[in-house]
């Protein structure tokens, strides 16, 4: 692992590298910052060069100018340019998908794959979407975060980890500055690079009713559906969601010599005892 601090206008970022091959960058959402990323790394990092940071006033990061949301993407340019990575695969989760969604289209170029993950942060709302979209903030408005972002089946010693993790955290939701720009669906299409949606049925904050219709709008692009979880499915479902992300990137053909391992090849846990 190697680690560091990037000084970019207005922030300290702070990141982590993890293994080597094609980069493949995990962006955290609102309740998390890198360290929520642990059932990620050791799957992606056998044949990928797996890129975790905290976004500005998250974990180890400083936001200070108070740009919040505002800098994202210019955090995350600047980050890749300083690790000298011209092109990676963007895995946005919530929040963060709002940054690698802004970060495509200011340069696509530098894309290999998007996978948004219980988002639809940073793209614009039909009528239809909207309909749904704000029944469901005014529906979780008063919740506390943990029903917000974990399905009720959940266990609690990840919800009391998740609380941990996010207690490192000086903003939240409450108080992030800054917004995303928001910008059809439809004008990810068509960029040269495969584009993947991902929900857990049970979100309440991004509804997959919302979610289904939006990568309808995305040509060409596909829904991963993670059946009996909440809002992070990469917390509560990670195999499912790492072959979800690892048949990505054998799609986009950006996977390091090793290859791959799914849950069902050598040197991956089996799930479900033997085939």
């Amino acid at each position: 692992m190697e680690s560091g601090i990037v000084k970019t206008a207005g922030a300290e970022i702070y990141y982590q590298t993890h293994g080597a091959g094609p980069a493949v960058v995990l962006a955290h959402g609102i309740g998390g910052n890198h360290a929520l990323w642990y059932g990620q790394i050791d799957t992606l990092a056998r044949s990928n060069r797996v890129i975790l940071f905290d976004h500005r006033g998250f974990g180890l990061s400083r936001d200070l100018d108070g740009r919040g949301r505002d800098a994202f993407v210019e955090d995350l340019a600047a980050l890749l340019d300083h690790l000298g990575e011209d092109r990676v695969a963007l895995v946005g989760q919530s929040m963060g998908a709002g940054t690698s969604i802004g970060f495509a289209h200011q340069a696509p170029e530098r894309v290999a794959a998007l996978a948004i993950c219980d988002s639809l942060h940073g793209m614009a709302e039909s009528a239809a979407v909207k309909t749904i979209m704000d029944a469901a903030r005014a529906k979780t408005a008063a919740m506390d975060q943990i029903d917000r972002v974990l399905g009720a089946d959940a266990p609690r010693d990840l919800a009391m980890l998740y609380r941990q993790i996010a207690s490192f955290n000086a903003v939240d939701r409450h108080n992030l500055t800054g917004q995303f720009a928001a910008r059809p669906a439809a004008d990810l299409a068509g960029k040269g690079f495969p584009i993947l949606f991902l929900c857990g049925t049970e979100d309440v904050i991004f509804p997959i009713e919302a979610v289904r219709l939006v990568q309808e709008e995305v040509a060409g692009s596909f829904l991963v559906e993670v059946n009996d979880v909440g809002h992070s499915a990469f917390l509560e479902a990670p195999v499912q969601f790492n072959d979800t992300l690892l048949s990505l990137l054998q799609m986009a053909g950006h996977v390091g010599q090793r290859g791959a391992a799914h849950s069902n090849t050598a040197g991956y846990a089996r799930i479900g005892g033997e085939a």
